[in-house]
């Protein structure tokens, strides 16, 4: 195990808010505490990682996928000797602002909000813990730590342009406590890192399950092709999903195993011996090698051939996008039917998209086909 303690992140610069310190458990612990009772959190089990929710009990949903990415952040930050609680806590909040229908639902959100700001999963994961989970009498949002928040404003590193930020967030609403041009800290670029290494070899285990590709068909992708080989006395086997799962496993600890040798050879050749020298480096330390970067790119080619842009996932996409719009539309003409009032006083549709980017699969689709029936019963 390598040790670069001193440049993790273990002692807390505090929150927007102050609290008193708690004696049981560090900022940190009570950060991942604090996501992981959120009702945001929770709602996750129920939203599209890539096949909608109702389709299948053994697909992964977001819940599942953060929890996969936690694990995976957990072990890099603990073998290097930094924070792995706080590697935890980013991986575990990274997708609650997610909408329903993943990435089709996010774009049709966005397309309903273009005149009025946009919308970010991203920084709607910022609104989701500073202003929309409230369980505090003195103040809105978990009240995070200001390393967490760092960490998920940063989770594609240093921010360049703040006018979304401002938008969706406000800047004032920071106190000016957040260094948008600073990297971000090792931790939230280890958890960044874990979401990719999760979501690639995830997907490929829930696109094989779902019949899309063949298990012989990874071997156009010579890095799967050189895990195959390894058990080719075991490819004609009965026990194939233990084959799947064995391939699985293996691939994501030869990511690991990668992203630790080459992030250690970063820290050396750059001369890291400080937080503020990971700060200050504009490149991420935390990284794979360039090898292993053509390998991300040929699965990321691979899963959008087979599996994005198969006919029946882009159907229910297409139809999770429907939805989206008919309930944003819906919605916006009788806002106070579905939303409190406090919430509809600063800015409407924001409160809207807020609305609607909380909700799970199953309960957007329930209210599209009540919405429906109320339209046909007027008409």
């Amino acid at each position: 195990m390598k040790n670069y303690s001193k440049l993790g992140t273990f002692a807390s610069k505090g929150r927007l808010f102050k609290e008193a310190s708690n004696p049981f458990r560090s900022p940190f612990q009570r950060d991942r505490d604090r996501i992981i009772h959120s009702t945001s959190f929770r709602r996750l089990k129920h939203k599209t990682q890539v096949f909608v929710n109702t389709e299948g009990d053994h697909y992964r949903t977001r819940i599942t996928h953060s929890i996969e990415v936690s694990q995976i952040a957990r072990t890099i930050a603990k073998y290097l000797g930094l924070n792995d609680d706080l590697a935890e806590t980013l991986s575990l909040a990274h997708d609650l602002g997610h909408t329903p229908f993943g990435h089709a639902g996010e774009e049709s959100l966005n397309e309903c909000m273009y005149e009025y700001g946009g919308f970010d999963h991203n920084l709607q994961t910022l609104r989701i813990v500073m202003f929309i989970e409230n369980k505090y009498f003195k103040f809105e949002g978990l009240n995070l730590t200001l390393e967490t928040l760092d960490g998920l404003i940063k989770h594609n590193g240093p921010v360049t342009k703040l006018v979304k930020i401002n938008n969706l967030i406000g800047l004032k609403n920071l106190k000016n406590k957040i260094n948008f041009s600073k990297n971000s800290s090792l931790e939230a670029q280890i958890a960044s890192i874990s979401d990719d290494v999760a979501y690639n070899n995830h997907d490929i285990q829930d696109g094989l399950k779902a019949k899309l590709f063949k298990l012989n068909d990874l071997k156009q992708i010579s890095f799967f092709d050189e895990i195959l080989k390894s058990y080719k006395n075991k490819l004609k086997s009965e026990n194939n999903d233990i084959l799947v799962y064995q391939t699985i496993r293996d691939s994501i600890n030869l990511m690991v195993q990668d992203l630790i040798k080459t992030t250690t050879r970063n820290i050396l050749v750059n001369k890291i011996s400080t937080k503020k020298d990971v700060s200050n480096k504009k490149n991420q330390i935390v990284d794979f090698s360039n090898k292993l970067k053509i390998t991300i790119n040929e699965i990321r080619d691979f899963l959008r051939i087979t599996m994005y842009n198969n006919k029946d996932v882009l159907k229910k996409n297409n139809e999770g996008k429907k939805i989206i719009k008919k309930l944003f539309s819906v919605i916006n003409k009788n806002p106070k039917k579905y939303i409190k009032t406090k919430y509809l006083k600063t800015n409407k549709e924001r409160a809207i998209s807020d609305y609607i980017s909380g909700m799970t699969d199953r309960y957007a689709i329930q209210l599209y086909r009540a919405s429906k029936w109320i339209y046909l019963r007027n008409t």
